[in-house]
């Protein structure tokens, strides 16, 4: 399959990148808000046009300094000065993979020292680049954009991210750029699409600082995240396409998932509902545990947000270089992680160290040892003898002369597994005896930390003549 181009889109801070990006793909995947330094990682999805599929970056601001009283003036959004050189590394490493470069800029401040410097720097790449004079939100701002042509990059276009005016010109404009892909065209995107629903997708989920962006790099082999102790500097859940053993995988990372009360409202609150989609959108999450702090109550709860939407789950416990032990150290970790997470008592449990890259590899092999079990289809006739078997060693509970009869049980689906039980009287199931199913089904297919659902059926009554 032919590779996808890619489109960066680059500029100083608070230019409308990231809403430029949600218009361009077509859902609000990026945060965006009026504060500059929101983005801070590359944040990347598929875009389409003119019978092209190409992939589009968003990137985070690239800071330039400003001397004092410039008219672009403004801070940063809270902790984002911390990670500036970082944020800049970003961008270029996105600009060096792009086969088209946007560069957007604010028409209503018009050129800025910022965006001359920046502009120096895009034209020694020697790559297309098209520049799109955002917030163009009223026809009286048009005119202004003519002024942009004084970078000598190329071609101009006035657009409105937020209303979508002009994003089709400037969509032209990109895919003229890339004719040579000019045969990548939907068709081949809905077939990869399809495919892409068989590819593994894990979300790496967790508190804030538990190490969840250094796993992301380590896995990629790549600075695809930015790291820093300060936590809370991740906002998107970012994507991130690997090969392993011939497999494609998608990594997310996402923002940390602080208790809802310590949630800011803004930012954060985007973030961590990037990070709830996220979860949505995954196949298996790993669960980042902070060997230092220990388990706690959020991770708790997180754990529970990814069971309520039935998705697999590795507990993944990090920092475990840092931790002094002795040969009965993880034993009692590993105890006291089932006791606290009692209701998925079928989670795979790694420790690693994301930092130093210890265990690594357990990593993958345990995420796509769980994602095959996911698929798992049990025989009619074998799930039936399980059912046999279980009600001959545990009678089925009665509800005062009316007793429980299971006729049969069949798989209805898989991702995730889904059993129906076609029985005499739902009612007369009692929960514990639904954990029994369960826990005899898995004695002999694990499904290794995937939730199975059971649903009871009664069966129809015949009619009387």
């Amino acid at each position: 399959m032919a590779r996808k181009p890619i489109v960066a889109l680059v500029g100083r801070p608070n230019v409308g990148k990231s809403s430029l990006f949600n218009r361009i793909v077509g859902e609000r995947m990026a945060v965006t808000h009026d504060i500059p330094g929101t983005t801070r990682d590359r944040l990347q999805a598929v875009g389409y046009w003119n019978g092209v599929v190409f992939n589009v970056i968003d990137t985070g601001g690239i800071e330039i300094y400003q001397p004092k009283g410039s008219r672009n003036e403004a801070p940063l959004a809270e902790g984002s000065a911390d990670f500036v050189p970082q944020i800049k590394a970003q961008a270029m490493l996105a600009v060096e993979e792009a086969d088209v470069i946007v560069f957007v800029v604010d028409i209503t401040h018009g050129i800025t020292a910022a965006d001359e410097t920046i502009a120096e720097t895009l034209r020694r790449t020697n790559k297309p680049i098209v520049i799109a004079a955002n917030k163009a939100d009223d026809e009286r701002h048009v005119p202004a954009s003519v002024e942009f042509y004084g970078l000598g990059l190329g071609e101009v276009h006035a657009v409105s991210a937020i209303h979508g005016l002009g994003v089709g010109d400037l969509l032209d404009s990109v895919t003229s750029h890339l004719s040579a892909f000019a045969n990548n065209i939907r068709d081949e995107a809905d077939e990869e699409q399809s495919q892409a629903d068989l590819d593994l997708r894990i979300a790496i989920v967790g508190r804030p600082n538990a190490g969840k962006s250094t796993l992301l790099n380590k896995l990629t082999g790549e600075e695809r995240a930015i790291v820093s102790p300060l936590a809370g500097t991740t906002r998107d859940a970012i994507d991130s396409t690997i090969q392993w053993h011939g497999h494609k995988i998608t990594l997310i990372d996402t923002a940390g998932i602080r208790r809802r009360g310590k949630v800011e409202t803004g930012v954060e609150q985007f973030s961590v509902v990037r990070a709830m989609k996220a979860i949505e959108r995954c196949h298996v999450a790993l669960l980042m545990i902070d060997a230092e702090e220990g388990i706690t109550e959020q991770d708790e709860h997180i754990a529970g947000y990814v069971i309520q939407e039935f998705k697999s789950i590795v507990v993944v416990v990090n920092k475990w270089d840092a931790i002094q032990k002795d040969a009965y150290t993880m034993n009692a970790f590993t105890e006291t992680l089932r006791k606290r997470l009692h209701f998925i008592p079928y989670a795979p449990i790694i420790f690693i160290s994301a930092l130093q890259g210890q265990r690594i590899h357990t990593v993958l092999e345990t995420a796509y040892r769980v994602f095959e079990q996911r698929f798992w289809r049990i025989q009619t006739a074998d799930l039936n003898q399980i059912v046999r078997s279980a009600l001959e060693r545990h009678a089925p509970p009665t509800k005062g002369t009316k007793r429980l009869k299971i006729f049969y049980g069949t798989q209805v689906r898989t991702n995730p597994p889904v059993f129906l039980f076609h029985v005499n009287e739902k009612d007369l199931v009692h929960f514990t005896y639904e954990r029994y199913l369960e826990n005899q089904i898995r004695a002999h297919y694990p499904f290794e930390g995937t939730p199975i659902r059971i649903s009871f059926r009664e069966r129809e009554r015949k009619k009387e003549s």
